[in-house]
């Protein structure tokens, strides 16, 4: 076990400052909430979430694998969801906006989780986790941030789910939230698929991926990933009220997290490990958005 004093300082730091957020949002999104044995059911499902993470976590560190780290992840939003959907229908209060949004994050995580999985197996491991995984204490810190990242970007499913009071129609916001989430959930699909047929081409041995959507913008992925929870969170502009507004933070969380923290800076570095030293891949990084896309034709 490689542990330092540092190590125990940091994941201390990390795991209060989550609880922290958490708590902050539980506090401003739970009003509405139906109840489940004396506790609101958004404050269940931060239960249900963070106990998931933390059993994971257990076995996990002790065979220090990160192989089911996002199958976990996958398991949890099905987990959530269908506990606030339950609640839900408990209280009498149910309609077609539940049902949808429960079936859109229930097709995503599937997909990524599913995709990540298989991913993950194929490849033996996950980089990201090489200097984590060998210290049970650093080690806490991805299962900590991931329910964070669930928590967050489910919030507006859960609020949606479990509020008491009546369910009002699906409308003209509704449409368009799922018109939003249809485009990011295949912008995202199809990345992943052209990344993967890419990488299994032995002539791209080495060489970084410039074709299809990956010509637009360097992460298209994120991009989908970005715009299908803005979709998600399009869903709650009929229905949210007062401060559960703040549940809406989950496109903003994940933008904020895959383009500064987690995401594209992990995987900028090392890009520029590998190629930065190439003109071409100097030429890309220049020519080519991180993920927004230019809206221009490309020659």
């Amino acid at each position: 076990m490689n542990t330092t004093r540092e190590d125990y300082r940091l994941t201390g730091v990390v795991v209060s400052s989550v609880l922290l957020i958490v708590g902050l949002v539980l506090s401003a999104v739970d009003a509405n909430s139906a109840t489940f044995r004396g506790l609101p059911a958004v404050a269940w499902c931060a239960i249900i979430v963070f106990g998931v993470q933390w059993l994971a976590w257990i076995p996990a560190s002790i065979g220090q694998t990160e192989r089911f780290y996002d199958l976990t992840g996958g398991m949890t939003y099905l987990l959530v969801v269908a506990f606030s959907l339950w609640v839900g229908s408990e209280s009498g209060d149910f309609g077609s906006r539940e049902l949808l949004i429960s079936a859109l994050v229930a097709i995503w995580s599937v997909r990524l989780s599913g995709f990540l999985f298989l991913r993950i197996h194929h490849k033996g491991k996950d980089g990201r986790f090489d200097e984590l995984k060998t210290s049970p204490v650093r080690f806490l810190v991805p299962w900590t941030l991931q329910g964070l990242w669930i928590f967050l970007t489910a919030n507006v499913v859960i609020v949606v789910n479990s509020q008491s009071g009546p369910s009002s129609s699906l409308g003209i916001w509704d449409g368009i939230g799922l018109a939003i989430w249809i485009l990011g959930f295949w912008i995202e699909v199809l990345a992943d698929s052209q990344k993967t047929r890419f990488n299994s081409n032995p002539d791209n041995e080495g060489k970084w991926i410039d074709q299809g959507l990956w010509s637009r913008c360097r992460h298209p992925n994120y991009l989908g990933e970005t715009l299908l929870w803005t979709g998600i969170a399009v869903f709650g502009v009929a229905c949210l009220k007062g401060l559960e507004w703040v549940a809406c933070i989950s496109p903003v969380f994940v933008y904020l997290l895959l383009t500064k923290i987690s995401g594209i800076p992990i995987l900028d570095r090392r890009a520029l490990s590998k190629w930065g030293d190439d003109p071409g891949y100097q030429s890309y990084r220049e020519r080519v958005p991180a993920i927004f896309p230019l809206l221009r034709i490309r020659e």
